[in-house]
């Protein structure tokens, strides 16, 4: 993509220097203009754009790649025939920023003017978490036969952020009539409750509310327990995630 097609606030010629990034809550970046396409997740702000083809994603992930901005905030981009997937995150903030709203919206301007569409409905994050007492040391086993790494004492995550996360949970953490493992969805605030009543007419039922609207824990008819997720009540996406240099 040359300067001539870049969208406005995206040349590539020099600019000043921006203010540092200033990191920011879900709550801030939602309520911020020019973001409608995106949604806050597990670990970041998320947007899948929609094509009508691989071609047309892959001139899409070739002009947004050509511009200073995004090129610099190295978003993890996933191109698929159906369309792209867009993750932001402030790596050296470890956190959502302000520099995430500003690239945000250069991508929805880029996908704008290629035609495509955002649809949140498809977003979601998984997580599966398995509880242990602190005496049972089983992250080396999680680790070695997932090829996962481990950036903190809580998660094990795919280097390349591709599959799902692991979150090591104490035990002391699972509440009462729960198994010892369960899987957390992370899906966007305003598609939860659609989700929730998808489960619930597919034979799920409630198992716990009390923590709604940050999490719903619905349990299938064997009582296999599934978190749905939002960022409500949340101060941060909470990045885990260790980068491979």
């Amino acid at each position: 993509m040359d300067a001539a097609a870049a969208p406005e606030g995206a040349q590539s010629e020099p600019s000043e220097p921006s203010a540092p990034p200033r990191a920011i809550s879900p709550q801030q970046f939602h309520d911020a203009a020019g973001v409608d396409d995106w949604r806050v997740l597990y670990w970041g702000a998320h947007a899948f754009f929609r094509a009508r083809s691989f071609a047309e994603a892959a001139r899409f992930v070739a002009a947004i790649t050509a511009i200073d901005e995004v090129v610099r905030h190295e978003p993890d981009v996933d191109l698929r025939h159906e369309g792209v997937a867009v993750k932001l995150i402030s790596r050296d903030v470890r956190d959502l920023s302000t520099r995430d709203l500003e690239v945000a919206r250069i991508i929805s301007g880029v996908a704008r003017e290629q035609g495509l569409a955002a649809d949140a409905s498809v977003l979601q994050v998984v997580q599966t978490a398995i509880a242990s007492p602190p005496s049972a040391e089983v992250t080396p086993f999680w680790t070695a036969v997932l090829g996962y790494v481990r950036p903190n004492d809580t998660h094990l995550v795919d280097p390349l952020r591709r599959g799902s996360s692991v979150f090591l949970q104490p035990e002391e953490r699972v509440g009462p009539r729960r198994g010892r493992m369960h899987v957390d969805v992370c899906v966007p605030h305003d598609q939860v409750h659609a989700r929730i009543d998808a489960a619930l007419a597919a034979g799920g039922r409630i198992a716990d509310d009390s923590f709604a609207p940050e999490w719903w824990t619905l349990a299938d008819s064997e009582n296999h327990g599934v978190d749905i997720t939002t960022w409500w009540g949340r101060e941060s996406t909470r990045l885990p995630e260790a980068r491979p240099e």
